[in-house]
């Protein structure tokens, strides 16, 4: 009976140690190895948090336009950003373009 006892335990060691490198190589290749491993995972929802702040920021960016294309639709509106931003004029006017120096210059 003692026999037994020995034999069985040498077998459950033996199959202990062959499970255990068995999940050992299964890990190792679920992690490194595999084309769906944990680091292309990463690796991809890094780029996923790239993209969509980059969706947020181009949403704005059209919320932006959105409105000043709301605020455009008036002919003085028009005017006025045309000034503005082109240094348009009407005929017959000057313009004259003031630009402060700040005092680290």
């Amino acid at each position: 009976m003692n026999k037994i006892f020995l034999k069985l335990k040498v077998l459950i060691k033996k199959s202990i140690f062959k499970y255990l490198i068995i999940s050992i190589s299964f890990l190792i290749w679920m992690t490194f190895l595999d084309t769906n491993s944990l680091l292309i995972h990463a690796e991809l929802n890094r780029e996923i948090k790239k993209l969509k702040k980059k969706r947020d920021a181009i949403s704005t960016e059209i919320l932006n336009d959105k409105s000043l294309i709301e605020k455009l639709e008036n002919i003085d509106s028009l005017e006025h950003y045309a000034r503005e931003e082109y240094n348009l004029k009407k005929e017959n006017e000057d313009i004259f373009i003031i630009e402060f120096q700040s005092e680290d210059d």
